[in-house]
């Protein structure tokens, strides 16, 4: 199957001609274009996501399976839940929605990655999700500790759809701590799946699974269309959303 090559207004092909599972490059479907907002927003309303390294043109790709985190799914684990109870009840520690966007993008761009000699966060790929940020379409869910940003996460909201990019962590468990918090965010707010795009088994620990392309592609039509939440900002009464009270009590069983 020869692979499509945009020009500055075409429209993305069909999913259905990605580069399929036998192929050195599965979920592939299509290259060039740009980075601007109108054409990241177009991908994205698609389920398409660019994914490129240094000296390539902007790769675009639809993965089937698509790994999500269904956020009534998410698995709060015994380790991680007694790491919450702490993190909630200590002084100067705190979750912060955009405080710092561009710092915790361009800390996940300089994350090294199990495996990979470098990272596939380009300069531009930094510089175009700051300018979505800026439109209010890019949101960083933060972890502060003593005023300072140990860890976060980053990604795209359209509509009732939250597609996750990236994390770091510069302190122990600060990373999960985002994702956790993320996930009560969207409890809170109606958002009901988080896009993760790779299959990792550390996502499928915490609740994480793959589903079908098409599935997924039905599930963007139903909710990128809803109104996206009014307010980007963490109230710590979203932790009972978890079962944790705001002081770090449990409300409920721990998963196992």
């Amino acid at each position: 199957m020869q692979l499509t090559w945009l020009a500055a207004d075409d429209p993305f092909p069909s999913s259905a001609l990605a580069l399929g599972p036998d192929s050195d490059a599965p979920g592939l479907l299509a290259a060039g274009g740009d980075l601007s907002p109108a054409r990241l927003l177009a991908a994205y309303r698609q389920g398409v996501f660019p994914w490129y390294g240094p000296g390539q043109p902007v790769l675009w790709w639809t993965t089937d399976p698509r790994m999500v985190l269904p956020v009534d799914g998410f698995r709060l684990h015994r380790s991680l839940r007694k790491t919450l109870q702490r993190f909630i009840r200590t002084a100067g520690c705190e979750v912060r929605i955009d405080a710092d966007t561009p710092a915790v993008i361009r800390a996940c761009a300089a994350s090294p990655r199990e495996g990979q000699p470098g990272t596939w966060i380009v300069p531009d790929m930094v510089l175009a999700y700051e300018r979505l940020h800026r439109l209010g379409h890019v949101h960083s869910v933060e972890t502060w500790v003593d005023g300072a940003l140990a860890g976060g996460l980053y990604g795209v909201n359209i509509g009732r759809m939250f597609y996750g990019e990236s994390m770091f962590a510069r302190r122990t468990d600060a990373s999960k701590i985002a994702l956790a918090a993320l996930v009560a965010f969207c409890r809170a707010n109606g958002i009901p799946l988080v896009d993760c795009q790779q299959q990792t088994s550390h996502l499928a620990s915490l609740g994480a699974r793959p589903i079908p392309r098409d599935a997924f592609e039905a599930h963007l039509d139903r909710v990128v269309d809803l109104p996206a939440p009014a307010r980007w900002a963490y109230d710590p009464t979203y932790w009972a959303h978890l079962g944790l009270a705001e002081s770090g009590a449990p409300l409920a069983q721990p998963a196992p």
